[in-house]
């Protein structure tokens, strides 16, 4: 794997040196844009607004806009001069249990590897110690102009670094809640409780992108000429008419699916009585009919005196 980032691991006084490399990849199927009359590719091409021309990469630098429009330049030696030490360091800064860290703050995810030989006795130091300790480090690196927050972690033998957003990047959810006027019963409760004990195990190895598959089979149908298949009816509306059925009903489907009870329940209906007379009259006559038809009984043969 390519490393996008060399620096070094701060971990008190010892230095290791490490690569950053990209831990994600998206598989996600990408589209370009085309003119729906002649099917030929839409481009962006910059154009300096001043010159009204196309302008090359290297002709393009950065700037700030300040709030009155102004345009203030700023290049790769200001940013380099900053007196920031964690330009080319991922400075730890605390060691913190894991359950510490909210998952609203989990950005992109990278493997961290050791730089060298010399660097590999520092690295395993610091994993097995993260091992014992069972807790998570907190640093501060920067990385495409910007100072970051980040959190370390061990993944079977090597480190892992999750980028953090910075506590203000949270948003507090004001006014999403449901009005608190709402209430559930403990029967709604009770469904709620099996059905997450029903959906509750699960291998994530096993599932897969069924929208990304759809696409490609749609994309290779097209492509040889066919007709992409019909799109299923979507299995659920978004509409719940009644909580309890469909709560009840999810646990049903749940449980079918995984094979824990038969796909559908036979519905058990008591007979109708009948009148005891009748009853008793049938029962009466069998017993004559049965009587009438039993063979008569033989009478053994006399012994003889002599």
């Amino acid at each position: 794997m390519r490393s996008i980032w060399n620096g070094a691991i701060s971990f008190g006084l010892v230095s290791i040196p490490i690569k950053l490399v990209n831990a994600t990849e998206s598989h996600s199927v990408s589209f370009r844009q085309i003119h729906t009359e002649d099917g030929g590719r839409i481009r962006y091409r910059k154009v300096c607004e001043l010159e009204d021309r196309e302008v090359t990469q290297a002709e393009i630098g950065k700037a700030y806009e300040d709030a009155d429009g102004t345009m203030i330049p700023i290049t790769d030696e200001d940013l380099a001069q900053l007196p920031i030490p964690t330009a080319r360091t991922i400075e730890i800064v605390a060691f913190v249990p894991a359950d510490r860290i909210d998952p609203l703050q989990m950005d992109a995810a990278y493997y961290l590897s050791a730089n060298g030989v010399p660097a590999a006795k520092p690295y395993t130091l610091l994993r097995e110690a993260l091992k014992r300790s069972q807790k998570v480090a907190i640093a501060k690196y920067a990385l495409r102009g910007r100072e970051r927050l980040g959190m370390l972690r061990v993944v079977d033998d090597v480190i892992a670094m999750h980028g953090l957003l910075w506590p203000d990047e949270i948003r507090v959810p004001e006014g999403v809640a449901p009005d608190t006027s709402v209430t559930v019963r403990d029967k709604e409760l009770d469904l709620a409780d099996a059905l997450m004990d029903t959906l509750g195990e699960v291998d994530l190895a096993d599932l897969h992108d069924d929208y990304r598959e759809a696409v490609e089979e749609m994309i290779t149908a097209k492509a040889s000429g066919e007709r992409p298949a019909d799109s299923p009816a979507p299995a659920h509306s978004g509409k719940v008419l009644d909580l309890m059925a469909a709560l009840e009903k999810s646990v049903r489907e749940a449980k079918e699916s995984r094979g824990t009870e038969p796909a559908k329940k036979a519905d058990v209906r008591p007979l109708a009585k009948k009148s005891t007379t009748k009853k008793t009259t049938k029962q009466t006559t069998t017993k004559q009919t049965t009587a009438k038809k039993a063979p008569p009984k033989k009478t053994p043969p006399r012994k003889r005196t002599a």
